[in-house]
């Protein structure tokens, strides 16, 4: 169920703002996160801006049923781990070449932003450069499906299309986005491949209306579509230990349209450091 649309101009423009903080953390933190700075310096940096910004980070402390109560400002996730990682699963710092997933969740002012990005430290190799480059066009291509009266098998069908089919990539299984607005995950789940038994993805029918919020990422994989990690722990990694990245926005289905209230994520640098 879907339950905190915006139901007036100013909540559409609260929604917005609270999308556009999280759009300034990510430009924020490109200017500074570099090689040889750990994952806990770099999450320190989240909340230094999110202080800065006057917001508050909403994966801290967030503890989901059977979930551990997540520790981080963001996820940080780094390589063969696709999402949720905290910032002390790994201690290292990050290295020339690494592949960093940001993902960052804020509340501000009654609303929640949500969006991940993804960068590579100083340099990104072919293998990176491939992946990062069909996890944006899969996300940009999939926004325009979300469209009223659209099933949001519709999105699943085009995400499918551009990253197996014609980049011979691989999509994560298991993993997609959600509903979101006055809380971080709400109804629909939103999985980035089509249905391929009865009752896998009972919301695949669910149509687009205007004024649902949907915050829709695209996760891809070099080697496999299978994940693991410990049961009921945060980090999840590739099966095969192979490359990943990840890529969000936050979307509200207009009438006229989808509007994608993280505008400007795309302008974000592939490379930093």
């Amino acid at each position: 169920m879907i339950r905190s649309r915006p139901s007036s101009g100013p909540d559409v423009d609260l929604a917005y703002a609270a999308a556009q903080c999280v759009v300034a953390t990510h430009k924020r933190l490109v200017e500074s996160v570099r090689a040889g700075l750990t994952l806990a310096q770099v999450d320190l940096l989240v909340a230094k801006i999110l202080a800065d910004l006057d917001c508050r980070s909403c994966f801290l402390g967030y503890t989901p049923r059977g979930m551990p109560r997540f520790p981080s400002h963001a996820c940080l996730s780094l390589n063969e781990c696709v999402v949720h990682g905290t910032a002390t699963y790994l201690t290292r710092p990050l290295q020339r070449g690494d592949i960093l997933k940001i993902d960052i969740g804020v509340k501000h002012k009654g609303w929640i932003g949500d969006a991940g990005w993804t960068y590579a430290i100083g340099e990104a190799s072919p293998l990176a450069t491939r992946l990062m480059n069909a996890g944006k066009e899969s996300l940009a291509r999939g926004v325009t499906k979300l469209r009223p009266g659209a099933p949001l098998a519709d999105w699943a069908d085009e995400v499918t299309r551009c990253v197996e089919h014609e980049h011979k990539l691989f999509l994560v299984r298991g993993l997609g986005g959600h509903g979101y607005g006055q809380k971080l995950h709400e109804g629909p789940f939103v999985s980035n491949v089509p249905v391929s038994f009865d009752n896998e993805w009972p919301e695949s029918s669910t149509r687009c209306v205007p004024g649902m919020m949907l915050a829709v990422e695209p996760m891809l994989a070099a080697g496999t579509g299978q994940i693991t990690g410990e049961p009921k722990a945060w980090p999840i990694f590739t099966a095969d230990g192979s490359l990943s990245v990840h890529y969000e926005h936050d979307v509200l289905v207009t009438e006229t349209g989808p509007r994608i209230l993280t505008e400007g994520m795309e302008t974000l640098p592939d490379v930093i450091g």
